[in-house]
């Protein structure tokens, strides 16, 4: 059973190439959000798949996790990937304390470096086409390593790029992210290039944006929103902003035709 969050599609190909090696079930967070109780078939893995933001699990993996219980669950062989554009801090010390919550023991982990996608700050931005391409090449091959450590249940591993100062990064850095960058309030629409196709309305994970084919997108402003930015990366017409913040910056989401190789 594999529990994966993606927002441009750096953890899907990921989640979807485990999957397609050790043939489990995979399960996109945001449709069960509301479901918290699993049952286990014996010796079956438990996988866990997700991007960091700001040097930590994405919000609402955290609080699926922490209501996470699973029937007939006999220490069965647990594991992490998260992609990042670069280093993970703390993310998985984190993840392990939601995960005991949930009365989880989590037995290897991994780190998978990925083309950039976060651009809510002014000196952060997608990388270049090709720094994505020698990425995306290089995690082909670490992901393939991985896999083959976790359909052999390997135990105790760590393959992670903490990075320097990981406690900073992840707690007090991580935390000022949460309290004050993760909202939707900078987020605007320019009305001349939105084309109304209702893309970021239809994609956002946790349905913060009011729109629909025809209508321009309106965020709800419901405390909800995780800055994952995929309604900016998946806007045909760039109509979308975080404020100054995204001006001149790129888009990025696995499958986009420069990212191709």
């Amino acid at each position: 059973m594999i529990f994966y969050f993606s927002a441009t599609g750096n953890t899907r190909w990921a989640a979807e190439q485990i999957r397609k090696n050790i043939v489990d079930d995979l399960l996109y967070i945001p449709d069960i959000i509301n479901k918290h109780e699993f049952t286990l078939k014996d010796g079956e893995r438990i996988g866990f798949c997700f991007p960091v933001h700001g040097w930590r699990p994405p919000i609402i993996v955290r609080e699926f996790i922490r209501q996470l219980r699973f029937t007939n669950y006999k220490d069965n062989f647990c594991y992490a990937v998260c992609t990042a554009g670069d280093t993970v801090g703390e993310t998985i010390e984190i993840l392990e304390q939601d995960l005991a919550i949930a009365g989880i023991k989590l037995n290897s982990s991994f780190s998978l470096i990925m083309p950039e996608s976060y651009v809510g700050m002014p000196f952060m931005d997608v990388d270049t086409p090709e720094k994505e391409k020698l990425k995306i090449t290089e995690a082909d091959k670490t992901l393939e390593k991985y896999i083959s450590l976790i359909k052999t249940r390997q135990n105790g591993l760590q393959e992670l790029t903490i990075g320097r100062w990981p406690r900073i990064n992840s707690r007090i850095i991580g935390h000022l992210f949460l309290k004050y960058i993760v909202k939707d309030t900078p987020f605007k629409v320019d009305n001349d290039k939105c084309i109304r196709c209702g893309k970021c309305a239809s994609l956002c994970p946790v349905h913060d944006i009011k729109g629909g084919v025809g209508l321009e997108p309106e965020w709800l402003h419901n405390g909800k929103c995780l800055t994952c930015f995929a309604c900016y990366h998946h806007c045909p017409t760039k109509a979308i902003s975080f404020g100054s913040r995204t001006k001149n910056k790129g888009q990025y989401w696995y499958g986009h035709p420069k990212t191709q190789h």
